[in-house]
């Protein structure tokens, strides 16, 4: 078959954060996928098809690309940040394997993109200098009982955390839970980065101790990062410095 199948990161939304690589291949593709925000970031050019759907539909855009590739057309599948970290590639991978034989011969390429833990980490300082996790908050796919449960293990064995999405206007009570829960097994003290928009116009951080953290605090454009106890404040003009020692623990 002559198709093939990108899975594209378009990074956290500055359009300097796209790799080369990305580039490239949006420019080769023939057909753009994806959830309609982030098709929404494609240049429309001509020769180029944009098919943009609801961001609760991934397996049926997956199969979707990859029937449009099995008929010889050069597909991206786009998603923000890396597509390999809450996004669309696990998904590709999925409907792959359930679906028809033809298909596990397409040429299929992941393509890594920056994702919103790193940008958020950047501009902060390097608060996952040291040994981290990443959670997604959501409560669509796993039951809140097992985000509670990683919430506590990852805080009782003092890693840094990154959190996904943190609060929707669906559930603006989870984020109010988890935060709870790490007063409870954390403490008041420990310090915790809102970084929202980053790279975008609309970019704003603000660190502040787990016993400030108010839920509105953070919406689902929001990267929440949450310290280890050795993550440390350098207080300086302008923005602090949010950093974690190569040496904690």
């Amino acid at each position: 078959m002559s198709g093939w199948v990108a899975v594209t990161g378009l990074g956290p939304g500055g359009e300097a954060l796209i790799t080369p690589e990305v580039s490239a291949t949006l420019a080769e593709a023939t057909d753009i996928v994806g959830y309609g925000p982030y098709v929404a970031r494609i240049t429309p050019r001509e020769g180029l098809t944009l098919h943009a759907s609801d961001n609760r539909v991934e397996l049926e855009r997956a199969a979707f690309a990859l029937g449009l590739a099995a008929e010889g057309r050069r597909v991206a599948v786009v998603s923000s940040g890396d597509p390999g970290v809450f996004a669309m590639a696990s998904a590709l991978f999925e409907a792959l394997e359930a679906g028809p034989d033809h298909w596990r011969t397409l040429n299929i390429r992941v393509l890594p993109g920056i994702t919103a833990m790193l940008a958020a980490a950047a501009r902060a300082g390097a608060p996952l200098g040291h040994d981290f996790c990443a959670i997604n908050l959501s409560d669509n796919l796993k039951p809140w009982p097992l985000i509670e449960r990683r919430l506590r293990l990852a805080a009782q064995a003092d890693f840094a955390m990154a959190f996904y999405n943190p609060r929707s206007r669906a559930r603006p009570e989870g984020f109010a839970r988890a935060l709870a829960v790490l007063r409870e097994e954390c403490g008041d003290a420990r310090l915790i980065l809102f970084a929202r928009a980053v790279s975008t116009p609309e970019e704003a951080l603000r660190i502040v101790t787990l016993g400030e953290a108010m839920p509105d605090m953070a919406d689902m454009r929001t990267m929440v990062i949450v310290g280890s106890s050795r993550t440390r404040l350098i207080a300086r003009p302008g923005a602090p410095i949010l950093y974690t020692p190569r040496s904690a623990g």
